[in-house]
This record gives C-alpha cells, sequence and structure tokens, in this order.
C-alpha cells in the first residue's frame, strides 16, 4: 500500500509536466493569433479577401500567407507581392517567438519602421525589398542566424554596415537600389564566408573596391553597377572562381583586366560598360561559358581575340565605342542561338562575319562606324529574325545581296556611307516592318521598284547621293506614315508624282539635284505638316503653284529650274529669299528686288487716269477740310492740350485680312484667355468669324491708353518689356515651322506693343495634363505632341539661318490646335545663338521656370541650347507621368527629375512612374521608351545630354516600339535590352 502510495506520488509531476506543456502551447498559440490579428488593422490592401481567413475562429497556421510548425506556433510570414499598404510594425513581429520567415516584399509599405527587429532571433530569411519605406535600415545586429537579406529597392536612406559582421551564415545580400549615405566600400562585406549572392548596385558606393572581397571564395554572382567606384579591379578577383555573374557597370573603373581573371571560367553573364577600363582582351580568351559580354563605351584596344569566334554559348556582345581594332574572328556568332552584336564605333577592318545567323535568331546587327570591307555576307539575305541591320560608315563595296531588302521582320536597313552598287529589288514588297530606309551616299543604280510602296510602314527613305535614275514611282503617294522623302543628288527624271500629296504625314521632302521635269503638283499644298521642300536644281517648268502659299515650310527651296509666271504673294517674304532664284521666267507682284515685275493688266492706263482725277477731286476736298480743321483745333487748344493722335506701326509677316482697329478692341478684360512669360494674351474674334490671339506687351499705363493717344513712334527702347517684346519678334518673324506658332504681326506704339498669332482652341498642354475639367489625353496623343514639339525645338536649335535657344520651354508654352498638334510659343526669352560661337555661347541672365530650369544655372548662371533640351526633357516627363514638375509628394527641394530618378530601381518600380490613365500594356511600354529618352534628355551634366536632333530620332524610333525589356542602367538610366539603336 505504501508503495503504491509513493508510485503514485512519483507519477504526477510528469503528468502535470504535460498538462503545463500543453496549456503554455495552447497560450503561445493564441499570442500568435492576436499578434496577427492586430496586424491586419493597421494595413490596406484593394484585395477584399487576402484577410478573409484571419479571423478569431481559424487558428493562426489557417491564415493566408502564416506557416507554422508542429506544435502550431508561427515559422513564417509572407505576404509579398499582395499590394499592401501603410505602416508595417515590425517589432511586433518579434513577439513572434518562433518566427523564422517574414517575407514582405514588392508592396507599397511606407515611412520610418517601428520597433526594432533584434529580438527575432531566429529570423533566418528577411524580406522588405521593393517597398516605399523611409528612414535608416533598422536595427538588425542581433539577426546572428540570418542567411537570406533582401533590402533592395525598399527606400531606406541608410544602411547598418557594422551589423553585417555577425551574419556569418548569409548566402544572400541584396541592398542595392536604395538612396543610402555615401560610403567607402564596407569592409565589413568581408567577414561572410559564404556568400554566394552581393547586389550592391545603385547604393551610393564609392572608392575602390575593397580587396577583402576577394575572401568571398563562395560568392557566384558579384553586382556593384551604378555606384561610383574608382580605382581598379582587385588583382585578387581570379580567386573568386564560383563567379558566374558580375556586373560592374556604370562606374568610374580604371585600369586594364588583372592576370588571373583568367581564372573565372565559370563566368556566363559579364557587364563592364560604362567605365574608363583600358588595354585589351587577352585575359577574356579563356571564358570559354560567357553568354553576354558587355564592355561597350570604355577605352578598350587591339584585336578582339580569336577565340571569342570558339566560344560555343555567346550569343550576346556589345563593345561600341571602344578602339578596337584590327577584324573579327570569321566563327563569331555561329555555334549558339545568336541574338545580337554590337561593335560600332570601333577601328575595326576586313570582313563581316559571315554565319552569326546562322541558327536563325539574330535580332540585331549594329555595325556602324568602323572601316569593314569586302561585301555583305550573302547569308544576312536569309536572316529572317533580323530587326536592325546598321552597317552604315564603312568601307563595304558590291552588290547588296537582294534578300536583304525584303527581310520581313526588320525595322531598319542602314547601309549608308559605304561604296555598295546595285539596284533596290522587288523583294523590298516584303519588307513589312520596315520604317527607315537609309542608302544614302553609295553608289546604288537602277530604277526605284514600284512595289516599295507595299513597304507600308516606311517612315523615313533617304536615297540622297547615289546613282538612281528613271522616273519615281507612283505607288509612293500609297505609303501612307512616310513623313521624310530624300532622293536628292541622283539621277532621277520625269514628273514629280501626282500621288506625293497623299502622303499625308510627309513633313521634309528634297528632290534637289536631279533631272525631273513638268510642273510642281499642287497636290503638294495639301501636305498640311510639310516642314520643308527642296526641289532646287532640276528643269521644272509652269508656274509656282498657289498651293503651297497654305503651307508652313521652315525651308522652300525651288532655285535653278525653269519655273514662270508670278511668284505667289504670300511667298514674296523675306524668309524665303534665294528660294526662287535661277529661274528667269518668274516675275513678283511685291517688287522682290532680284525679280522682274509682273505685268500690268491691258485696262491699267484708264485706271490710272480714273486715278488722277479722283485725287485732284479729293485734294480739293482735303484743303478745305484741312481750313475747318484748323479753326476747330485753334478753339480746343487751351482745353484739349494734351490729347494726342494715335501713331501705329504694323509690321506684317503674312498676307492680313484684318485691321489694327478690330485688333484693339479685343483688348479688354473679358477677353483675357492666358498670361504668358511676358504679356496677357487675348482671344479676337474678328467680324469675319476668325478667331486670333493677340499678345498685349504693356509699356505704360493702358488705362489711360486710349484718353492719351500717342502720336510718337516707339521711343522706350531700353525697357525690360521692350526688350522681350523685340526678342519675341525677332524670333518669330523669320519663323515657318508647322510645329512653332504662326505669328501674323505685330503692332506698335510708344505705349503699346501687340503680337498677332494663329488662335490655338485647345489652350496649352499644362491645361489638358493638370487642369480639371479638361478631358483626358490619352497615349497616342501624347506621344505626338511629345513628337511635334520636338521638332519645333529641333527647328529652333539646327534649322534656322541663326539658330536659337527658347529659355522657357515648359508644358504651358506648349499650345495645340484644334487637331491637337503642338506648337511652340511664348518667345519672349529667345536668345539668337550668335554664329561662330559655337555650343559655348550662353547667356548670363538666370531665366525660366522653377521645376523646368537646368542645374548648370546653379554653378555657372549660364546655359545653352543643351539647357532647352534639359526642360523639354521635364515636359516628356508630364507627358509619361501626368505629374506637374513640383509636387508636394516628391519632397522638400526635390522636383520631377529627382523624383523619376529615384524611382528608376526596377522594371515594377518604373511602371509605377507611367500616368494610372495610360492603362493598355503596350502604349505603356512605348510611355516607358519616351521616359528613357526624358531621362537622357535631364543628364546633370549638358555634354551628356543629346542634341533635339537626336531626341527626335529616338521618339521617332519610339513609335514602334512594342513590348521592351526594361533594365536599369548606366547611372540610373532607363534602357531597353539590345545595344545602340
Amino acid at each position: 500500500m505504501a508503495a503504491s502510495t509513493t508510485h503514485g506520488r512519483r507519477s504526477l509531476p510528469p503528468l502535470f509536466l504535460l498538462c503545463f506543456l500543453c496549456l503554455f502551447s495552447s497560450t503561445a498559440v493564441a499570442d500568435d493569433l492576436h499578434i496577427l490579428l492586430n496586424l491586419t488593422a493597421t494595413l490596406e490592401t484593394p484585395k477584399s479577401n487576402l484577410f478573409s481567413s484571419w479571423t478569431l475562429n481559424n487558428p493562426p497556421c489557417q491564415f493566408a500567407g502564416i506557416t507554422c510548425d508542429v506544435n502550431g506556433s508561427v515559422t513564417e510570414i509572407d505576404l509579398s507581392n499582395q499590394q499592401l499598404a501603410g505602416v508595417f510594425p515590425l517589432g511586433s513581429m518579434c513577439k513572434l517567438q518562433k518566427l523564422e520567415k517574414l517575407a514582405l516584399g514588392f508592396n507599397s509599405f511606407h515611412g520610418t519602421t517601428t520597433g526594432s527587429l533584434n529580438g527575432c532571433v531566429k529570423l533566418q530569411y528577411l524580406d522588405l525589398g521593393n517597398n516605399f519605406f523611409s528612414g535608416s535600415v533598422p536595427d538588425i545586429s542581433s539577426l546572428h542566424k540570418l542567411r537570406y537579406l533582401y533590402l533592395n529597392n525598399s527606400g531606406f536612406s541608410a544602411f547598418p554596415w557594422s551589423s553585417l559582421q555577425n551574419m556569418t551564415d548569409l548566402i544572400v545580400l541584396s541592398v542595392g537600389d536604395n538612396p543610402f549615405d555615401r560610403t567607402p566600400f564596407p569592409e565589413e562585406i568581408g567577414s561572410l564566408l559564404k556568400l554566394k549572392e552581393l547586389y550592391m548596385s545603385n547604393c551610393s558606393i564609392e572608392g575602390r573596391i575593397s580587396p577583402v572581397i576577394t575572401n568571398l571564395t563562395e560568392l557566384e554572382s558579384l553586382e556593384l553597377s551604378h555606384n561610383s567606384l574608382t580605382g581598379e579591379l582587385p588583382k585578387e578577383i581570379g580567386n573568386l572562381v564560383n563567379l558566374w555573374r558580375i556586373e560592374i557597370y556604370g562606374n568610374s573603373l580604371t585600369g586594364k583586366f588583372p592576370l588571373g581573371f583568367r581564372n573565372l571560367t565559370k563566368l556566363e553573364y559579364f557587364d563592364a560598360s560604362m567605365n574608363y577600363l583600358e588595354g585589351d582582351l587577352s585575359e577574356l580568351r579563356f571564358l570559354t561559358n560567357i553568354v553576354s559580354l558587355q564592355l561597350f563605351k570604355n577605352r578598350f584596344s587591339g584585336e578582339v581575340p580569336t577565340e571569342f569566334g570558339e566560344f560555343q554559348r555567346l550569343v550576346n556582345l556589345s563593345l561600341y565605342t571602344n578602339m578596337f581594332n584590327g577584324s573579327l574572328p570569321q566563327k563569331l556568332g555561329s555555334w549558339a542561338k545568336f541574338n545580337y552584336i554590337d561593335i560600332s564605333e570601333n577601328f575595326l577592318t576586313g570582313p563581316i562575319p559571315p554565319e552569326m545567323c546562322k541558327q536563325g535568331t539574330m535580332m540585331q546587327l549594329l555595325m556602324l562606324q568602323n572601316n569593314f570591307s569586302g561585301e555583305i555576307p550573302g547569308a544576312y539575305a536569309n536572316c529572317s529574325s533580323l530587326t536592325r541591320f546598321r552597317v552604315s560608315n564603312n568601307s563595304l563595296s558590291g552588290v547588296v545581296p537582294a534578300g536583304i531588302w525584303g527581310l520581313p521582320n526588320v525595322d531598319m536597313i542602314d547601309i549608308s556611307l559605304n561604296e555598295l552598287e546595285g539596284p533596290i529589288t522587288s523583294d523590298i514588297k516584303n519588307a513589312k516592318a520596315l520604317t527607315q530606309l537609309l542608302v544614302g551616299n553609295n553608289h546604288l543604280s537602277g530604277k526605284l521598284p514600284e512595289e516599295i510602296s507595299e513597304a507600308e510602314s516606311l517612315v523615313k527613305i533617304d536615297l540622297s547621293y547615289n546613282q538612281f535614275s528613271g522616273e519615281i514611282p507612283v505607288s509612293v503617294g500609297e505609303l501612307k506614315s512616310l513623313s521624310s522623302l530624300y532622293v536628292q543628288y541622283n539621277m532621277l527624271s520625269g514628273a514629280i508624282p501626282k500621288s506625293l500629296g497623299l502622303c499625308f504625314s510627309l513633313s521634309n521632302l528634297n528632290m534637289a539635284h536631279n533631272s525631273l521635269s513638268g510642273e510642281i503638283p499642287p497636290s503638294l499644298g495639301s501636305l498640311r505638316t510639310l516642314n520643308s521642300l527642296d526641289l532646287s536644281n532640276n528643269e521644272l517648268s509652269g508656274q509656282i503653284p498657289s498651293s503651297l502659299s497654305s503651307l508652313r515650310l521652315s525651308l522652300l527651296d525651288l532655285s535653278d529650274n525653269r519655273l514662270t509666271g508670278p511668284i505667289p504673294q504670300s511667298l514674296s517674304i523675306e524668309a524665303y529669299n534665294g528660294s526662287f532664284s535661277g529661274n528667269p521666267g518668274l516675275c513678283s507682284s511685291t517688287r522682290i528686288s532680284s525679280f522682274k515685275q509682273c505685268s500690268s493688266h491691258p485696262g491699267a492706263l484708264k485706271i490710272v487716269r480714273t486715278i488722277l482725277i479722283y485725287f485732284l477731286i479729293a485734294s480739293v476736298v482735303l484743303l478745305t477740310s484741312l481750313a475747318c480743321f484748323c479753326c476747330i483745333k485753334n478753339r480746343e487748344k487751351d482745353r484739349d492740350s494734351k490729347s494726342r493722335e494715335e501713331s501705329w506701326e504694323v509690321k506684317s509677316f503674312h498676307t492680313l485680312t484684318f485691321t489694327e482697329d478690330e485688333i484693339l478692341d479685343s483688348i479688354k478684360q473679358e477677353n483675357l484667355i492666358g498670361k504668358g512669360g511676358s504679356g496677357n494674351v487675348y482671344k479676337a474674334k474678328l467680324p469675319s468669324g476668325r478667331e486670333l490671339a493677340v499678345k498685349h506687351i504693356l509699356k505704360a499705363d493702358f488705362s489711360t491708353q486710349r484718353s492719351n493717344l500717342s502720336t510718337s513712334p516707339m521711343l522706350r527702347k531700353d525697357c525690360k518689356s521692350s526688350r522681350e517684346f523685340e526678342s519675341e519678334v525677332h524670333a518669330l518673324s523669320s519663323i515657318r515651322h508647322v510645329n512653332v506658332v504662326k505669328l501674323y504681326c505685330s503692332i506698335t506704339s510708344e505705349d503699346l506693343s501687340l503680337l498677332v498669332y494663329e488662335y490655338l482652341p485647345n489652350g496649352s498642354l499644362w491645361d489638358r495634363l493638370h487642369s480639371s475639367g479638361k478631358s483626358e489625353l490619352n497615349w497616342r496623343t501624347r506621344y505626338w505632341i511629345a513628337v511635334g514639339a520636338a521638332k519645333g525645338l529641333e527647328y529652333l536649335h539646327h534649322g534656322c539661318e541663326r539658330p536659337m535657344i527658347h529659355r522657357d520651354v515648359k508644358s504651358s508654352n506648349i499650345l495645340l490646335d484644334e487637331l491637337m498638334k503642338p506648337r511652340i510659343a511664348d518667345f519672349g526669352l529667345a536668345k539668337i545663338l550668335q554664329a561662330g560661337r559655337g555650343v559655348k555661347d550662353s547667356t548670363l541672365v538666370i531665366t525660366g521656370t522653377p521645376g523646368y530650369i537646368a542645374p548648370e544655372y546653379g554653378y555657372t548662371s549660364r546655359i545653352n541650347e543643351k539647357s532647352d533640351v534639359y526642360s523639354f526633357g521635364v515636359v516628356l516627363m508630364e507627358l509619361v507621368t501626368g505629374k506637374r514638375p513640383i509636387e508636394p509628394e516628391y519632397g522638400q527641394d526635390t522636383d520631377i527629375v529627382s523624383w523619376v530618378s529615384s524611382n528608376l530601381k526596377c522594371k515594377e518600380s518604373v511602371m509605377r512612374l507611367v500616368d494610372s490613365r495610360i492603362a493598355e500594356d503596350h502604349t505603356r511600354e512605348q510611355a516607358v521608351e519616351v521616359l528613357r529618352i526624358a531621362v537622357l534628355c535631364t543628364e546633370r551634366l549638358p555634354s551628356l545630354r543629346p542634341t533635339m536632333r537626336r531626341v527626335v530620332q529616338m521618339l521617332e524610333e519610339a513609335e514602334r516600339c512594342g513590348p521592351v525589356d526594361i533594365a536599369i542602367e548606366k547611372d540610373g538610366e532607363l534602357g531597353v535590352e539590345g545595344g545602340k539603336s
């Protein structure tokens, strides 16, 4: 009995312990439940069913995104990519005592983190990447068991590098794409001996790459691109034999590849582009597993190693803008499914490797600006996968293989500036995707094929400086997208096809220096978008069609033909001086000094006699009236001694169909429609129903203007508003461009200056983008506004006889006509670039509008035409994002340029920049391409910005941009895979 009792008492402690453990376990589960339920109160999500399983009736293990251990304790939280927003309470997560994984990436969490993560001592996986946090990364120094740390593109501004010393089990460290404080390469990285993946791109690392990185012998992926790294690559980098990817582009690295680099035989993807590296590529001869090699924009020299021709996995090779010489390996690209090659802008010689499309997958062949010789290999005539074929500016010769003309997917054929021969064959009918045919400056010959009209996507054709003969095909009028046609300096004959009048997109037409005959087709006058027309040095006859008077041409040249008859009055203006010389049969009715006066009407003598009689009668009446006037004047002299008569000076730049009185009557408050950079703008509606815009630049108190009329000419030329007025008149009076606002005349007196423009009913681009109540602009309209405005600025910079800078480019100075076509306006700040001073010409006066002003103002107070490019880049950002240049959401002292740059982290963040009103996927992709151009335009250094001519080219190339592979490139620029375009 005693023994039994003793035995029963001894069994109680284990039973009690079991009960205690069960109670403790249930208590822990209950605690986890409340922690998670409290979490739902702080988070926002559009997914209504995301937390539907998170209820008191369910255990935490049944919650969506939650994983538990066998005891029901929460071990993993995975809420990544769930469109969550709000301020996440990180500290409270450490109350989940068994938590090993916390994945919150690809959401919209924002603000500074609350609480510390030091309590999460069992955490092995932490992902806070791709969010919008701010401030410093929370304290993580106690997370000794952490193996995976993803903080890339999280928004944090500082990282505790010293915390890494204790994380010796780390396998992945991804902290790139964050605006961290500038710091040298962190030495703590050297202690992470198990690290396999290191992503530290775009996170403000500067100085040399520390040699401690060579301790990471397990490292497989090293990404340090887009930082401020300098100096040479560590000599011991060859010890990292497990590397299969190295990305160090967009830094300022120097020197040669170190000895031992050849040991990286597992390397597949190597991008060291956009640095200052030099020397030859001999250390790369042994990297036989290379798939993609990107070394463009460096200072490499020497020959491309012959071993590259034996690389059996190589599919991408980009070596452009270096100093390579010698010939390319002839087997280059023949082994794998080769994708693209870009070795442009080097000093390479010899033949083009013939087998790069052997597998039928090559998309881009870019070899321009070298010294390649020989013929174009015939194999490329069958490379149907090609989208770009650019071999311009070389020494290629022989006949172009016929199949090249008919490649079905090619977007651009550029073989200009070579010594190529032969005709353009009828195969061109198969080139359905071809938008640009550039074959100028060769020895091509033969007739142009009628089938060229079947290449229906053509936008630009340049056949200039060749030996083409015969007539221009009538079928060219079927090319509805054709924007530019250049056929100058050939041997073409016959008439100019009337069908050209059907090419409604045509903006540039040059047929100079041929043997064209017959009359100028009146149908050309229907080309409302035509900007330049050069038909000089032909054998054209007949009269100049009056229909040409309706065109807004920046360039018109009909010189050296056999034209006869009167020059249309609206073309007899100073802007077209020299446009008609060499046509002795022409005459002028407006006394152009170089032309004879047109013959008078046969009844002119009778008319003159009648005029003389009326003149005598009028003289008698005038003398009588004058006597009466003198009497009245003497009586009113004391009472009205201060009255003066009004004297107006009217300068017309087009034929006028209105009087100054009709314009003056419109200057009243109810007609005010806007305020420009140098004056108010009024709407004038004439009795005929025609509408005009009148800019009023005040020189004196206009309220007294009508009661105190001036009889003197303009005297106060030294006042600021007078200078602005003269600047705008000077800038606009000689301009003829479809994308620059049309100035009809100026009206001036001592106290008043008026400019009379065409009226544009759709207001400004600013109004359309940013004012409530306006109809929304779809992407197609925005795109064509961008192209048109760019062409207007291109004309100002490069097309005027005396180039000019606008100095106040902004969306409110881009006006829209009834068809939503843009016009550059408000030239109150324009400055003519003085000839001979080139790009160094500048102005010392700070002008412009905040948000659009180029950064060089801050340190030089000087601008040139590249400052216009910067401002236009801001306008492009407005078009893509729908945002204003300055918004409170950007933060203090931050504008749209900085805001966009800070979001160029990954494809997802870039796509978020696009205006939500641009809905379709394919148009959003095109918008991203335009955003890339905007980023280039807003480079901080003016020398890195493209010219407006290049901007127009890039925008036109973007028109046919389909789905693109978005990449974050050098210096935070937005790029599209594929090398040069």
